[in-house]
């Protein structure tokens, strides 16, 4: 057995980030990178099982697939896990009321939320609404409280636009444990309760799951702690120092999508 069947053997069901892997976003939406379309639907008319696991929190998911449904892409809002819905049922369970520090895009996920007299924080990637009044609002209601909790829809340092790179929210996130002195709560990758619930989602157990993302730490790393086997893109984000990160190695690296495909149409579930 060569490398790649030994790497991919017994995989039974395949985690697909969105943004940096099927898209770029970007002004009107994004574009699919090249060969990503094709990809999906030749993954989805496989044996294996497939789902859209993403940290994007500036579209609900409903816009999200909309948006990916115009792209090309074969994919409905039930095969997607996404932070916002997983935050809601947290603050539910637990009777948080959030100060939202979100998109006016993803606005809509909390609408079932109670939001009055907040007794915790939940940011999001906020795009422009990362002002310093919005910033230094969440971080009065954080110090007026006697527990203070911040949630955080994932921690990505950064991503990538059409455009460039882009500051994602871990790095609000950071400065609001700073000035506070707390630790956030991650809902989305690397958070291992998000990728537990993917794969519950998807019927397979870790040790039969592939995560297929462009970052090292979320995608990768996450994936791996769960007991998954994860790849690495050269799309989206990547970087080439990715390859000799200090503390996480992908199972291999692809040049795209396309790639990972090949190898696991020819390899995995055998």
């Amino acid at each position: 057995m060569d490398a790649w069947g030994k790497r991919l053997a017994g995989v039974r069901g395949v985690l697909l980030d969105i943004s940096g892997v099927l898209m770029d976003s970007g002004d009107g939406g994004g574009v699919p990178i090249a060969g990503s379309v094709e990809a999906v639907a030749r993954l989805k008319q496989s044996r294996l099982k497939v789902r859209f696991c993403t940290n994007e929190s500036q579209k609900s998911r409903g816009k999200l697939v909309g948006l990916l449904r115009q792209l090309g892409f074969d994919v409905s809002e039930g095969e997607v896990t996404a932070p916002a819905p997983a935050a809601c049922q947290i603050l539910k369970e637990r009777g948080l009321r959030p100060h939202l520090l979100v998109h006016d895009g993803v606005r809509s996920e909390f609408d079932q939320v109670d939001t009055s007299n907040p007794n915790c924080v939940l940011i999001a990637d906020a795009g422009d609404g990362f002002s310093y009044r919005n910033v230094n609002k969440a971080f009065q209601v954080l110090m007026e409280l006697e527990k203070p909790v911040l949630i955080s829809l994932g921690s990505g340092r950064y991503f990538k636009e059409t455009s460039g790179l882009m500051l994602d929210v871990g790095a609000y996130m950071k400065a609001l444990e700073y000035a506070c002195g707390i630790k956030a709560e991650v809902v989305g990758k690397p958070s291992p309760e998000f990728f537990k619930s993917a794969l519950q989602e998807l019927g397979v157990q870790a040790n039969q799951a592939i995560m297929i993302g462009d970052d090292i730490v979320g995608d990768v790393g996450g994936a791996q702690r769960c007991g998954m086997r994860a790849l690495q893109v050269r799309t989206g984000k990547f970087r080439p120092s990715d390859e000799r990160h200090p503390e996480v190695k992908a199972d291999g690296y692809v040049d795209n999508l396309a790639e990972a495909v090949d190898l696991l149409l020819q390899h995995a579930d055998k």
